[in-house]
């Protein structure tokens, strides 16, 4: 699992970015129904999350976010 940081939320469409730690620039996309630990409405900027990457089924180069979830020290 990789950690990383909320850094976009768009509610209203139902996906958001995370910043990756470890790796500068690097923001992966995520959708809602990634989520697996709690409700993607209650996620805010700036929390802590854990997760995995695969590669976005739009684009093979690219990657995404799936199976996130707060940290530990955010839950």
């Amino acid at each position: 699992m990789a950690n990383g940081t909320i850094k976009t939320l768009i509610s209203a469409k139902g996906f958001g970015f995370i910043s990756t730690d470890g790796s500068r620039n690097t923001e992966l996309f995520f959708h809602s129904s990634a989520v697996t630990d709690g409700n993607f409405d209650s996620l805010q900027v700036g929390q802590a999350v854990t997760f995995e990457q695969e590669p976005d089924p739009r684009d093979p180069s690219r990657f995404r976010a799936k199976n996130v979830r707060l940290s530990e020290t955010d839950s």
